[in-house]
């Protein structure tokens, strides 16, 4: 069974009046998601626009409430992590999970942040150890695979591109990952989205066939390991 969770970070929608201010990220993600549908290995599938629809701020009653033992919490303060509860169990039902985000300030957007917040919390997805020195904290959940689909207004973010050392959106992303469970990564990135030239058509188009090839390999990976359970 695969249980897919989609995050949709970009704040404008996937199809608009004006074309040019379509969603990529979202675009590259339908795409994939629509090549994995076909091939039938979705069994369940989560879908949050945390961009159009962003899970509220972490404040201070909302940890207040994470840090209070649950068997003394009040009825406001299960209120206050209810919507925390919800967006990790998601997470936690998750075999595939799938983030899409457009790069802001060259970071990730406030409100992809937010969720990142709203799950990565004390005895849920994470557990704290003094006695394990200086990596106190550790993942709890595990097993699942992350695809990161990405786009930027610039490009040259690779490790040996010329902007290496300016993206902080896959890299925050890969560092957070760990905290829902992830052990393998993909990416795919469309950029020049500013230059508006054929090196962003170029790069556009090879984002939608990196997330149709990929859709296709994971599909058939996905298949293998069920006729490997049921002994086909």
């Amino acid at each position: 069974m695969t249980t897919l969770l989609h995050i949709d970070a970009s704040v404008r929608a996937a199809f608009n009046p004006n074309p040019s201010h379509n969603s990529i990220s979202k675009n590259i993600a339908k795409r994939f998601i629509e090549t994995l549908q076909q091939q039938q290995v979705i069994d369940e599938y989560i879908y949050r626009d945390v961009g159009m629809n962003p899970p509220a701020f972490i404040n201070q009653d909302w940890i207040g409430a994470v840090f209070s033992p649950e068997e003394k919490r009040t009825t406001a303060q299960k209120q206050i992590l209810a919507l925390s509860d919800q967006l990790i169990a998601e997470v936690a039902a998750a075999d595939l999970i799938v983030i899409a985000s457009p790069m802001y300030n060259y970071g990730m957007p406030a409100q992809l942040k937010a969720w990142f917040d709203q799950i990565i919390r004390i005895n849920k997805t994470f557990d704290f150890d003094l006695a394990r020195g200086d990596f106190p904290l550790q993942p709890l959940l595990s097993g699942k695979r992350l695809v990161i689909i990405t786009s930027s207004g610039e490009f040259g973010f690779d490790t040996d591109g010329i902007r290496a050392n300016q993206s902080h959106l896959v890299p925050h992303l890969r560092t957070l990952s760990k905290y829902l469970g992830v052990e393998h990564i993909d990416e795919i990135a469309s950029e020049y989205q500013e230059f508006a030239d054929t090196r962003h058509q170029k790069s556009l188009d090879k984002a939608f066939n990196q997330a149709e090839i990929l859709a296709t390999k994971l599909a058939l990976f996905s298949t293998t390991k069920k006729r490997v359970a049921y002994g086909i």
